[in-house]
């Protein structure tokens, strides 16, 4: 063989050995997949969320990080909540961090300053993200909308443990069973109506702030309503069992408000 067809040989394989080596790199890899944690004291902690991808960046340099405490809040009338919530097929989706619900079909819509928000999922969080006056609470519920320009409005809501059982994470027992400790598994669940959700939509807390997970985008019109709901301890065992270990309590530490309004809305009363 001569030898200008052994170096082109070399040279191929060299190649191909170049290329495969940087499919594989961490520099690669979707900021989406990267790991992250809730534990306060770990590398890849709350704390530094921001360095453990420079798409992450803002989740430590940001201003109007979530979640926040409720707390100094503006009395306004902003009126009642706009949903249009309707039936659509839905998948349960086990994320690791989280337990999410996500309709594949049309779930309907939230109104808000004329803008339409399209339902897209919930999922959970224990313990509550968001606290009111320093009040953490057991559970918190994340409904998640995006508009047709890309803008996300995120309605929370709140859980303390009592004897009343949530409704749909009831219809959802033995599919969270069947998910436990599955990261990236999801199984369809049929049709669901996001209306078995309860929400008051009369009284809410407003402000802009972030997603509460990397990338931490900001610019999120949060809405978390003023009405505390119920779930049984069992339900919320149930979640926590359901996420891969270590993500029993996956509640990021609230932000810091700087100088935000956050609005109360409270429905005008007529004598």
């Amino acid at each position: 063989m001569k030898m200008a067809t052994i170096t082109k040989i070399f040279f191929i394989y060299f190649l191909f050995l170049s290329i495969t080596f940087a499919a594989r790199s961490p520099v690669q890899v979707d900021a989406e997949n990267e790991d992250f944690s809730y534990k306060g004291n770990a590398e890849n902690g709350p704390g530094n969320w921001g360095n453990i991808n420079p798409q992450w960046r803002i989740c430590n340099t940001g201003k109007l990080q979530s979640p926040v405490d409720l707390v100094k809040v503006e009395v306004v009338n902003l009126g009642i909540l706009e949903k249009f919530y309707k039936p659509a097929p839905a998948a349960l989706v086990n994320r690791g961090h989280d337990i999410m619900v996500r309709w594949d079909g049309d779930a309907g819509f939230l109104k808000i300053n004329e803008t339409q928000y399209k339902l897209q999922q919930v999922h959970w969080h224990t313990p509550s993200e968001h606290t009111i006056n320093g009040k953490r609470f057991d559970m918190e519920a994340h409904l998640v909308h995006a508009s047709s320009d890309g803008k996300t409005a995120v309605i929370g809501i709140l859980y303390t443990i009592g004897l009343l059982p949530d409704i749909l994470q009831t219809k959802l027992e033995k599919d969270l069973i069947a998910l436990a400790d599955k990261e990236g598994a999801e199984r369809a669940i049929g049709i669901v109506d996001p209306n078995i959700i309860k929400l008051d939509g009369t009284t809410y807390y407003r402000y802009i702030g972030s997603l509460t997970t990397p990338p931490c985008t900001e610019g999120v019109v949060w809405t978390i309503d003023g009405k505390v709901n119920s779930a049984t301890s069992g339900q919320i065992k149930l979640l926590q069992n359901a996420v891969v270990n270590g993500f029993e309590s996956n509640a990021r530490p609230f932000q810091p408000s700087n100088g935000r309004p956050i609005k109360f809305n409270k429905p005008l009363v007529f004598a």
